[in-house]
């Protein structure tokens, strides 16, 4: 792996979109709702996508404790019954989407986000499976993976996890410092998230992932380096390493951090060099947009082949597909629109009440939008784009639609992070660090709009 120039790391010091969708969740309008979602729907059930295996999403937001550093839709309780009354309602929810899509479709993707998926009982989540299985055929060899707190879990649910097809797990951790943890109110040592890896490994789970957040309050780039020990001892499959973004105005827990707590920006910059360096002695392969994965992992095997995809849970290594999305807050796909359901519980439940879909707002997209979801999907997900392809899908003449982003992409050349030729774009090795900013650049929003405050840091 080539070495990240700090200079280059300070100049690319910016905010901007994850790209899980072009164009990205802010841009969705209310004028896009129920109705034009079922006619989604129905093009879908009529059409050549009929087909095509689904992705399914199914947010559970639910939490015991909340994480001062958290920018997620969740609700705080230790009541577990409302749980069980949200079970009932996102069964109400996947029977209307069934209404219009018809049964038995097939499933090549399942994830459980959050809030704290976890926080269900085994029952509550056999329940939610049973309610799965009623409806969708789950394919062989299928994602189908769940986000875990190590805090709600032992080596025993896990087990309950894996009888009910789950094979992949994503931990939440972090980091390891306990000065960190006191500090965002998230406590768990070390040791609990050692034995529940070792548990899920003699399980069988196909990948575990680690997410860690470097920016938090009380880390600086010594107290980091030694949960990067840790985690590198550890050896997850795979590693996702965010950029704490500290936005109290928009995220309330936020304001419990103190501000005189939090690294400077020179120190939050060394602790992601320190952290490519680490991961690289390691032996991980920087797969992009801060995942790290083992060589032998499917998602750097991926990575290799160009076979990398991405949508609203980011990489993955499935084709790309629909994706019907479950639950308060959840974002789905189908066809060329994206939806998004109502974003607190009360909407969301009186909605359902109505036998109403809940979502409040969405986007059809322009034939425009689709030109560059390609272009930035490419980039992000294979590092190339090659301009006859897409001339060939689109009908364009690539030069000339795209004059005005040809000419940007050569300050990025100039820094060594793409190349451009008469017949294409590649993303270079120490450019792949990058690709966001690489993305932006096609970004038609974006260009108008220099407002960023609302997007993370993209390294």
């Amino acid at each position: 792996m080539r070495p990240v120039p700090p200079e280059l790391l300070r100049q690319m010091d910016l905010q901007g979109p994850r790209y899980t969708s072009y164009p990205t969740a802010d841009r969705f309008v209310e004028a896009f709702g129920e109705v034009e979602h079922i006619q989604a729907l129905a093009q879908r059930r009529t059409g050549l996508g009929c087909a095509l295996p689904l992705s399914l999403y199914v947010h559970l937001p639910f939490c015991e404790s909340l994480c001062y550093y958290c920018a997620c839709n969740k609700i705080i309780t230790k009541h577990p019954e409302r749980a069980q009354d949200y079970l009932r309602y996102l069964g109400r929810e996947l029977e209307l989407h069934m209404n219009h899509l018809g049964q038995g479709q097939v499933l090549s993707q399942l994830h459980l986000g959050g809030g704290t998926p976890t926080f269900l009982s085994d029952s509550q989540l056999h329940e939610l499976m049973d309610q799965v299985r009623r409806h969708f055929s789950l394919l062989p060899g299928g994602e189908f993976s769940v986000e875990v707190d190590p805090r709600t879990v032992t080596p025993q649910r896990l087990a309950r996890l894996a009888e009910l097809g789950f094979n992949r797990l994503s931990l939440g951790v972090q980091d390891f410092d306990a000065a960190v943890q006191r500090a965002v109110h998230r406590i768990q040592p070390a040791e609990q998230v050692f034995e529940l890896v070792q548990a899920a490994r003699e399980l069988g789970f196909e990948s575990v992932n680690v997410d860690l957040i470097y920016g938090l309050p009380q880390q600086s780039p010594e107290s980091f380096d030694r949960t990067l020990e840790q985690v590198n001892a550890l050896r997850p499959d795979r590693v996702a390493l965010y950029a704490y973004a500290h936005l109290p105005a928009r995220f309330k827990p936020q304001r419990r951090i103190a501000v005189s707590q939090l690294p400077s920006p020179e120190a939050k910059l060394e602790m992601l060099a320190r952290s490519l360096n680490a991961f690289d002695a390691a032996g991980y392969v920087y797969v992009g947009m801060d995942h790290f994965a083992l060589p032998g992992d499917a998602l750097a095997v991926a990575r290799r082949q160009g076979r990398l995809h991405r949508n609203f849970q980011g990489y993955s290594t499935q084709p790309d597909c629909d994706l019907i999305a479950l639950g308060v807050s959840a974002i789905g796909r189908v066809g060329p629109t994206y939806s998004q359901n109502a974003k607190t519980m009360a909407e969301y439940v009186d909605r359902l009440d109505q036998g109403r879909l809940p979502i409040v707002r969405g986007l059809a997209l322009s034939r425009d939008d689709l030109i560059r979801r390609s272009v930035i999907m490419a980039l992000m997900c294979q590092g190339q784009l090659q301009f006859e392809a897409l001339e060939t899908a689109f009908l364009i003449d690539f030069h000339t639609y795209f004059a005005p982003q040809l000419q940007a992409l050569s300050v990025l050349q100039a820094q060594g992070l793409v190349q451009v030729s008469q017949t294409g774009i590649e993303v270079t090795e120490l450019g792949w660090y990058f690709v966001r900013a690489v993305a932006m650049v096609f970004d038609r929003y974006l260009q108008t709009d220099r407002d960023r405050s609302r997007f993370s840091k993209i390294i």
